[in-house]
C-alpha cells in the first residue's frame, strides 16, 4: 500500500505540474496576442483627410482565431502637393512580429511619400528600404493618389488583391491594373501605375484578402461579392460608410481566420474634366 500511494503522488505532482505549464504557455500566448492587436490598433490611423465631394471610409476587423493576428493596414493622408494618398496591405504571417513589421512598412511609406507620391516611384523605394532592413517578412500593397480637383486616380500594386469598383450608371468590376511583386522580396523593381478616374456616385473599394478568402469561400467569389455590393451601393446613392460596414459584414460569409481590413473611397460631387 505505501508503494502505491507513493506512485499516486507522484503522479499527481506530474499532472500539477503540467498544468502549471499549460497554463504559463496559454497566459503567454494570450499575451502576444493582445500586444499585437494593441501595436495594431495604434499604428492605424486616427483620422483620415476630410476632402470635399470625396468620402473615406474605413473597417478594420482583427483575426479572433487562436494566435492569427496578422499585419493588415489602411491608410489615408495628404501629399504635400494637396492630392490624397490612400493605401492598404497585408504582411505575411500573423504574429507579433508581423503587425511590428505592418508599423515599419506604413511609417515608410508615409515617410517617403514626403519625397515622391508617384505611386510607381513610392513602392519602388519602400521595397528598398524594406530589404534594406534586413527582415525575411514581405508585404502586399496597394498605394493610390487622388487628385481631388479632377477626381483622377493613379495607382500601383504591389502582389496586393486587386480594387473592386462601381458607378452610379449600374456598373462594376474589379480592377485590372498590372501590379508588381510583393515589397521586400527583390531589389530594383519597377511598379507599373494605372490611371483611373471616380466619377460622380463612383466608388472604389480597397481590401484585404481577409474580406474576401477563407475556407468558406475562394478569392474570386470573394471579389464578386464585393462587386454586387458596391454595384448595389453606387445605384442606391449610399454612403462610403454604408458599403465598408457591408463588405466587412460580408466578410464574415468566407469563414476567415485573418484580418480583414476595407477602405472605400466614393464620389459625390460635381464631375470636372481634367
Amino acid at each position: 500500500m505505501p508503494r502505491k500511494r507513493s506512485m499516486d503522488d507522484e503522479l499527481l505532482i506530474r499532472l500539477r505540474s503540467l498544468t502549471a505549464q499549460a497554463r504559463e504557455r496559454a497566459e503567454y500566448q494570450r499575451s502576444q496576442v493582445e500586444l499585437a492587436i494593441a501595436l495594431q490598433r495604434g499604428m492605424l490611423p486616427r483620422d483620415l483627410p476630410d476632402t470635399p465631394r470625396f468620402h473615406l471610409a474605413v473597417r478594420y476587423a482583427p483575426a479572433t482565431y487562436g494566435l492569427n493576428v496578422g499585419g493588415d493596414w489602411y491608410d489615408a493622408f495628404t501629399l504635400p502637393d494637396g492630392r490624397i494618398g490612400l493605401t492598404i496591405g497585408d504582411v505575411q504571417g500573423h504574429n507579433i512580429e508581423a503587425a511590428a513589421f505592418m508599423g515599419q512598412v506604413r511609417a515608410g511609406l508615409r515617410a517617403l511619400a514626403s519625397v515622391t507620391g508617384e505611386p510607381g516611384e513610392l513602392l519602388s523605394r519602400t521595397n528598398d528600404l524594406l530589404i534594406s532592413l534586413g527582415n525575411d517578412l514581405f508585404a502586399t500593397c496597394t498605394f493610390m493618389r487622388l487628385d481631388p480637383e479632377t477626381g483622377v486616380l493613379e495607382s500601383a500594386r504591389a502582389g496586393h488583391i486587386p480594387f473592386v469598383w462601381a458607378t452610379a450608371d449600374g456598373k462594376s468590376g474589379i480592377g485590372e491594373d498590372e501590379g508588381g511583386p510583393p515589397l521586400g522580396i527583390e531589389p530594383g523593381i519597377e511598379y507599373p501605375v494605372s490611371r483611373f478616374r471616380l466619377t460622380t456616385g463612383g466608388m472604389f473599394v480597397l481590401l484585404t484578402d481577409g474580406v474576401v478568402e477563407g475556407p468558406s469561400m475562394s478569392v474570386q467569389e470573394g471579389l464578386d461579392q464585393v462587386v454586387r455590393l458596391a454595384g448595389i451601393a453606387a445605384v442606391a446613392g449610399l454612403e462610403a460608410h454604408s458599403l465598408a460596414a457591408a463588405v466587412i459584414k460580408g466578410a464574415e460569409q468566407v469563414g476567415h481566420e485573418d484580418d480583414a481590413a476595407v477602405l472605400v473611397l466614393g464620389h459625390d460631387g460635381i464631375d470636372r474634366v481634367p
